[in-house]
């Protein structure tokens, strides 16, 4: 057969081979089937349980309702589609005008129209039921099992934006109905035309990065009240398809807050020009951008000159406190995933579920996992109970930065050991485990590296000196119960007797004893015997060779921990 010589026309020099015959299908064994449909909230015992426990029955259908669709097989092949189908960026349409427009998969709108549904942005906001921070933390826990682009962004943005829209009505109320809005449209219209809106935030800058003060982009007052033209870059924007862009630039008074609409009221796009996406390494099915700003229309929201004082105000402890709590999501997503492969896979004569090894693997998965949830639901009560009790005021200082620290950490190994479990199928993409590891780590990154987290920390101690006392008797209600959780609090009240100004180059060593601690008290007050005490041996009294499957624990205690953690079939 002639075939063309030409250079690098590879295609043709080697064509494709014939089809072959007598091929006969060869059925596959011993291994796991796609997950079953589940529901992801009554299925949890720890989750139900928290909800009652908290206080948050209230929650309980909208619950069942998220877990249930966050669970389905279809929502799981969304999340597929929408990370192996990546945005787009249209910069021009066809006849040349400029658009700077983003194409997502079909996939990711439909999740966004869902989480949006679910009022997963808004009901810490509209609901008048009791303790709404901590509903709305079970309700994020349970969609960062399915997607974290989609719910982990776009809709935590649009949740975090509420209280600086309250607080400058003048501006804020332009756009609060439609934010709150469990209505999600794409469409690049105005405001004034859609039922919907969402967020975006454009902070950081190349030579900044988590200094603000940093920033260099211009705000020109136009003459109109409260109207200027900002020009400038922004080197990070997430979902810059939002109909609402936060952003900071300075005036002759400093930095300050601006909003800039995507889409003028006659129709045109404002000057918002996306110069390209990020190639990221997990998060893929969000868009990340690098963004040029050219007299863009903008208006300033809050004080002038005070736009980062009101951006920590404001938003930040909401932001850090999702953040947290969406890593714990994607610790438990790894964890169900690690038990449904081993449970349904055989070696060695045995499933793998059961091997010594496994099960002291899997058990150990677990316990992390509801130690996470437990950690970011307490700082999540914190918030809501602050407006009341001076000490929820004074912990809330600690726990967010704290939480946000250590389970935006632990992500990523936990993600790891999942990957593990799965062995060989655990590295190849297919498997969901892959994207959740790649995922794992920007929750560390974002709103706050691990070394910010710190010098929070060492702020908020030195700013309300009384928050170690409230700290020390939050973590001591549950003194009494476990000699190593006993011996390990009369340690870390040692090392919080220093002054701020020695904790700083120890911070983060400080902030994962306060981290495990407090786990250990909770799980002493709100879990299993076996669940606190392995944590307690393990984590607080030595027991553990700080790798998963080193528990010192073995046989009934470490099976009866793996079946609680078990997405039961229930819904």
């Amino acid at each position: 057969m002639k075939t063309s010589s030409r250079p690098g026309d590879f295609a043709t020099a080697c064509p494709m081979p014939q089809s072959g015959y007598g091929h006969q299908a060869v059925e596959v064994e011993n291994m796991p089937p796609e997950l079953p449909d589940q529901n992801l909230f009554l299925g949890d015992e720890a989750l139900v349980a928290a909800c009652s426990r908290e206080g948050v029955q209230w929650i309980n259908d909208r619950a069942e309702a998220a877990g249930k669709t966050a669970g389905s097989r279809h929502f799981r092949e969304l999340a597929r589609l929408a990370n192996e189908n990546k945005p787009v960026l249209r910069t021009h349409d066809r006849i040349g005008r400029r658009i700077d427009f983003v194409e997502f998969h079909p996939a990711y709108h439909e999740l966004m129209a869902e989480t949006f549904r679910s009022e997963v942005h808004s009901l810490a906001w509209t609901t008048n039921e009791k303790r709404p921070q901590t509903a709305r933390t079970i309700l994020f826990y349970l969609w960062n099992q399915v997607e974290n682009g989609t719910v982990g962004c776009a809709n935590l943005m649009s949740y975090a934006i509420v209280p600086l829209l309250r607080s400058d009505p003048q501006i804020g109320d332009r756009w609060l109905s439609k934010v709150l809005s469990t209505e999600y449209d794409p469409r690049p219209l105005h405001a004034d035309e859609k039922p919907g809106l969402t967020v975006a935030m454009a902070m950081t800058e190349r030579q900044g990065g988590s200094d603000l003060r940093s920033n260099d982009t211009q705000a020109v007052p136009t003459g109109n009240e409260r109207e200027y033209h900002l020009s400038g870059q922004k080197f990070f924007v997430s979902a810059p398809m939002g109909d609402l862009l936060l952003l900071t630039a300075k005036t002759d008074s400093g930095v300050t807050l601006f909003i800039a609409p995507r889409t003028l009221a006659n129709g045109e796009r404002n000057s918002i020009h996306i110069q390209r996406l990020k190639d990221k390494l997990g998060n893929t099915s969000n868009a990340s951008s690098e963004v040029e700003l050219n007299n863009t229309v903008a208006y300033r929201i809050g004080e002038d000159g005070r736009g980062i004082r009101q951006f920590i105000k404001y938003m930040t402890q909401n932001i850090r406190m999702g953040l947290s709590t969406g890593s714990a999501g994607i610790m438990r997503c790894a964890l169900t995933l690690a038990l449904h492969h081993t449970s349904n896979r055989s070696a060695f004569g045995s499933t793998i579920h059961d091997l010594p090894q496994m099960s002291n693997t899997l058990a150990d998965l677990a316990i992390e996992s509801e130690a996470a949830f437990l950690l970011g639901l307490r700082a999540a009560k914190a918030v809501d109970d602050s407006p009341t009790s001076d000490t929820d005021k004074l912990l809330s200082r600690i726990l967010v930065p704290v939480a946000k620290y250590w389970n935006c950490r632990r992500a990523s190994a936990v993600t790891l050991e999942a990957m593990e479990c799965h062995g060989g199928m655990g590295y190849v993409e297919e498997q969901t485990i892959a994207r959740l590891y790649r995922e794992a780590p920007l929750n560390s990154i974002w709103e706050g590296t691990s070394a910010m987290m710190g010098l929070d920390m060492i702020r908020a101690f030195d700013a309300f000196p009384d928050s170690r006392d409230a700290l020390v008797h939050e973590i001591k209600l549950a003194t009494g119960s476990d000699r190593h959780f006993d011996a390990y609090v009369k340690n870390l009240e040692g090392e919080l007797g220093r002054s701020t100004d020695m904790m700083e180059p120890h911070a983060r060593r400080l902030m994962s004893m306060i981290a495990q601690a407090l786990q250990g008290s909770l799980l002493i007050r709100q879990s299993t015997q076996e669940v606190a005490d392995t944590f307690c041996a393990s984590r607080l009294g030595g027991e553990w060779a700080y790798e998963f499957g080193t528990l010192q624990e073995t046989g009934a205690p470490l099976r009866k921990i793996i079946d609680r953690a078990a997405i039961s079939q229930t819904g």
